[in-house]
């Protein structure tokens, strides 16, 4: 599995939109933009804390910024820890 399809299938698993804003496959860095759905009563803290476990316990490297300027509820900056 890629790093990309493990991030989608936990995102998935959140139940919250997400886009990509930015890539580089060669450090294995990723900036995503994430967006609760209408129907989601969760606070973005909770959904982070949530997300972040996913990820740390897939060993990236996890960078948050809540309710960042723009559209977003969360703003991710993660890379994939190879250790």
């Amino acid at each position: 599995m890629t790093e990309r399809q493990l991030i989608q299938e936990i995102l998935n698993s959140e139940a919250v939109e997400y886009s990509f804003e930015n890539v580089d496959e060669d450090s294995k860095e990723y900036t995503l933009l994430l967006t609760r759905q209408d129907q989601d009563v969760r606070e973005v803290a909770t959904i982070n804390n949530e997300i972040k476990k996913y990820f740390e316990s897939a060993n990236f490297d996890y960078q948050e910024e809540l309710n960042p300027d723009g559209d977003a509820d969360i703003r991710l900056v993660i890379k994939r820890n190879d250790q």
